[in-house]
């Protein structure tokens, strides 16, 4: 079954197999998107406190993305080098390359949850809770750590299982827990009346039987690279490369996590607990701008990596330009949605009619240049499904270390409208940030082809 998947990864038509893949792939990011989309569709619409209740579960995101930052950290790194050592055809370094980063993910999944549970109430308060907000913050933060190594095994692994073109099985994965967390939320948070407890536990519940579903994919007989217990043993040179290479999507997403400190608390001084409401709501339509597109990157990975590994120049080049002729037209399409009718976004998170109107006034500045978020993600993962960590990790750094977090704090200096301004901090970032990426990935991607057509 693998040889026949591995022979259409090299010989099958590029926009027939980026369909195939991608589409489960993107299935799987909108479904994961469910996770915290319901929850926060319900928590905004508790009786009374449905919108302080939303804030606070908003300042929870820093260290909802921080754990699947250090999810990504290993598996973003780990499952392209698999796909690359499989195109190679060293199907025992593959393998051993899974048993790493399992064992991996545990030590970290051992060590976050001991940090988060142990400092809690003083992070939560620097990441902008408030006297109102910190109550329901502890309450949701709390359990959801509790979960963090069925999140780390889930997210994690999951990439192994889309790198060997089992696409359908990597969305199954996502489904389940997707689906079992609608159905859990209603029951946890208003027919149990646990409130934010109550969406908490839902969603670390879907996280764990997703988990030992993937947990055990791994382990039959369909998975051609499975995980053993003779490879889960620590071995640097097998597992340094692949954390070098997750450095950048790891960096993109922690320094999310940042961002949303950031945010929160440079609004909470502008704008108190509204600002803070309508940053939850903004940064979750954000997310659901990104994760298609990285379902987009993932589906295209392994026709990238696969080729790459067997120096076929022609296939990687035209797998890129498919995706990124995609991710051009999601962007565009997501622009024009959220530039026409920011009040059904708005609509979607809380029933409270001031948030709404608060919101929809600040989603058209903060997405202004979404319209591009395309050409960045496909020329950012291409860096990384080839192996370039260096560069994939500054482009990582560029736009949210060295431009959007300075610009939040020096933008308010220059206008009066301080709320305004730190919203626009994220349309001028993405606009510098992705003139630069075009730049150095038409310099280094013509470098690469070049090697790939000398070597092969």
């Amino acid at each position: 079954m693998q040889q026949d998947k591995n022979t259409q990864l090299a010989t099958q038509s590029i926009g027939k197999l980026l369909f195939k893949l991608s589409i489960p792939a993107v299935t799987a990011q909108l479904i994961n998107m469910l996770y915290n989309m319901v929850d926060r569709m319900y928590i905004g619409r508790i009786p009374d406190v449905g919108a302080l209740a939303l804030t606070g579960m908003g300042v929870c995101m820093p260290v909802i993305l921080l754990i699947s930052a250090f999810a990504a950290l290993v598996s973003m790194g780990g499952a392209p080098r698999a796909s690359i050592k499989m195109g190679e055809e060293n199907h025992e370094e593959a393998e051993r390359i899974l048993g790493n980063c399992t064992s991996t993910l545990l030590a970290i999944s051992l060590v976050l949850t001991v940090v988060f549970l142990t400092f809690a109430e003083p992070l939560l308060l620097l990441f902008g809770a408030s006297a109102d907000t910190i109550g329901f913050a502890l309450d949701y933060m709390r359990i959801y750590v509790m979960g963090t190594v069925f999140v780390q095994l889930a997210l994690g692994l999951n990439a192994f299982i889309t790198a060997q073109g089992f696409a359908v099985t990597s969305m199954l994965t996502v489904l389940i827990g997707a689906v079992l967390n609608i159905v859990l939320d209603p029951i946890f948070i208003f027919a149990f009346d646990m409130g934010v407890k109550g969406a908490a536990l839902a969603t670390v519940i879907s996280q764990a039987v997703s988990a030992v579903w993937v947990v055990r994919f791994l382990r039959g007989k369909k998975s051609t690279l499975r995980l053993h217990l003779k490879n889960m043993k620590p071995d640097l040179p097998v597992i340094l490369p692949c954390l070098a290479l997750g450095s950048a999507p790891f960096i993109m997403q922690a320094t999310e996590s940042i961002l949303m400190i950031t945010f929160n608390t440079s609004l909470q001084k502008y704008g108190g607990d509204m600002a803070v409401g309508a940053m939850t709501i903004l940064s979750t339509v954000m997310q659901f701008a990104l994760l298609p597109l990285m379902g987009l990157s993932q589906g295209a990975q392994p026709i990238i990596s696969y080729n790459y590994g067997a120096k076929n120049a022609e296939r990687v080049k035209a797998a890129f330009i498919a995706l990124l002729k995609v991710s051009i037209l999601f962007s565009v399409c997501l622009w024009l949605a959220v530039q026409l009718f920011p009040q059904i976004f708005a609509n979607i998170f809380t029933s409270d009619t001031v948030l709404v109107a608060y919101t929809a006034q600040y989603l058209r500045i903060y997405m202004a240049t979404s319209v591009v978020m395309g050409v960045q993600l496909a020329c950012q993962q291409t860096f990384i499904a080839i192996g370039n960590a260096k560069t994939s990790l500054f482009l990582a750094l560029l736009r949210k270390v060295f431009l959007l977090i300075p610009l939040i704090y020096m933008i308010p200096v220059w206008m009066a409208d301080k709320v305004t301004a730190v919203f626009l901090a994220e349309p001028v970032t993405d606009f510098i940030a992705v003139t630069v990426t075009v730049i150095l990935f038409a310099l280094q991607f013509r470098k690469a082809l070049r090697g790939m057509r000398a070597s092969a």
